[in-house]
C-alpha cells in the first residue's frame, strides 16, 4: 500500500474526503517526526510505539576499495509494533470492521 492507497483507506473508512484525510495524515506523519527529531518516544497503544535508537561507531569497510573505515554513531527512528498488531498480522485476531466502532443490538 502506497501513500495514496492509504489516503484513500482513511477517507473511505472515516466518511471523509481524499483532502481531508491527507492532510489529517501528514498531520499525524509530521507530527511523529518532529517528536522523534526532539528525541522524543510516540506511542499509539495497541498499534506501536516510534523512538529514536542510539548506534554505537563501528568499523566497516568501503565494498569498492575495501579500505577500512570508521563508520560514526548515529541516531536511527526505530518502531516496535504493539500485542494488538502483532496479534493482527499473525492471524489471531480479527480485522476491525469496515464501519468501525461497535453496534447496538436491538430488543428482542
Amino acid at each position: 500500500m502506497n501513500k495514496a492507497e492509504l489516503v484513500a483507506a482513511v477517507a473511505q473508512k472515516a466518511g471523509i474526503s481524499k483532502a481531508v484525510a491527507e492532510k489529517a495524515l501528514k498531520g499525524v506523519v509530521d507530527a511523529i517526526s518532529e517528536a522523534l527529531a526532539r528525541g522524543e518516544s510516540v506511542s499509539l497503544v495497541g498499534f506501536g510505539s516510534f523512538s529514536v535508537q542510539q548506534r554505537a561507531a563501528r568499523k566497516g569497510r568501503n565494498p569498492r576499495t575495501g579500505a577500512r573505515i570508521t563508520i560514526p554513531a548515529r541516531k536511527v527512528p526505530k518502531f516496535s509494533p504493539g500485542k494488538t498488531l502483532k496479534d493482527l498480522v499473525a492471524g489471531q485476531k480479527k480485522a476491525v470492521p469496515k464501519k468501525g466502532g461497535a453496534t447496538k443490538k436491538g430488543k428482542k
